[in-house]
């Protein structure tokens, strides 16, 4: 059987794991990480937001493997910038390099541009990573069940509650979510996409929301791409979206933004 692309990326970063690690100490990434401006509560935002309209985690990203290049004219800064004025919640920034022609200074970029909370979107398998994410300034983690043990996941999770920091859990199927629930985190992101196909499907979403206690905030990700396609999901009760590539394609981010979110569905509705 040949590797997913989730493999490979794994892979690739725990070699540049590795790597860091032994460049820059633990120390001197904790030093930096509780030097960090102080951490934006990122899933009291999106519950805030999800009371009335949606609540919008707009993502700055380059590429993906499955699409390649998705925006040339890209300036980490200037979409932040865009996407606070369109009315996102809050900002996810991908900074992996190989995969998404990422970088860590995107991250520092866009937070720097905006008074949003911030997601490092990256993999992440050691606390090492959580430190560095805090010490770029990230508010929040994300915790990929589909790449980490439970005994991962829980360490991940106890290092970002440690710099303060907020954790979206991500899920793809039944079993991923079940692990999930025994951690702590309020916040459960169900990925349409399937990680080793690429596949996406509003209908993963539907299917594990109503899994979720009412006292998580979920938050759907991938194939959302128009207000029906929201006002589909939140009917089920999932009033909040992690949204890059379509919004990254648009040559006016900001209107893009503002469109998607304008007319909510109602809560309750």
């Amino acid at each position: 059987m040949t590797d997913s692309i989730l493999d490979k990326i794994k892979a690739y970063k725990l070699d540049d794991l590795a790597q860091r690690v032994a460049d820059r100490p633990l120390a001197e990434v904790e030093a930096a990480a509780s030097a960090a401006d102080p951490v934006r509560p990122f899933a009291e935002a999106l519950q805030r937001a999800a009371l009335e309209g949606y609540g919008l985690i707009a993502e700055v990203k380059k590429a993906s493997p499955s699409k390649g290049l998705i925006r040339e004219d890209f300036d980490p800064a200037d979409l932040a910038r865009a996407y606070e004025a369109g009315g996102a919640t809050c900002l996810s920034v991908l900074t992996d390099g190989p995969s998404f022609q990422g970088a860590d200074d995107d991250l520092v970029a866009a937070r720097g541009a905006v008074s949003l909370p911030v997601l490092r979107k990256d993999f992440l398998y050691e606390p090492y990573q959580v430190a560095a994410a805090r010490a770029l300034g990230a508010d929040c983690i994300l915790i990929i069940m589909a790449s980490v043990s439970d005994a991962q996941a829980q360490d991940l999770e106890e290092a970002a509650t440690r710099w303060g920091m907020d954790a979206l859990i991500e899920v793809h199927n039944e079993a991923e979510l079940e692990r999930a629930l025994l951690l702590q985190s309020r916040m459960i992101g169900i990925n349409n996409r399937d990680l080793n196909t690429f596949e996406t499907s509003l209908d993963v979403t539907k299917r594990l929301v109503r899994r979720i206690p009412g006292d998580r905030i979920v938050v759907s990700e991938s194939g959302l791409t128009t207000p029906a396609d929201l006002a589909e999901i939140a009917r089920y009760g999932a009033r909040c979206f992690l949204i890059g590539e379509s919004l990254m394609r648009q040559d006016n981010v900001e209107q893009a933004t503002r469109a998607l979110i304008a007319d909510p569905l109602r809560a309750g509705a």
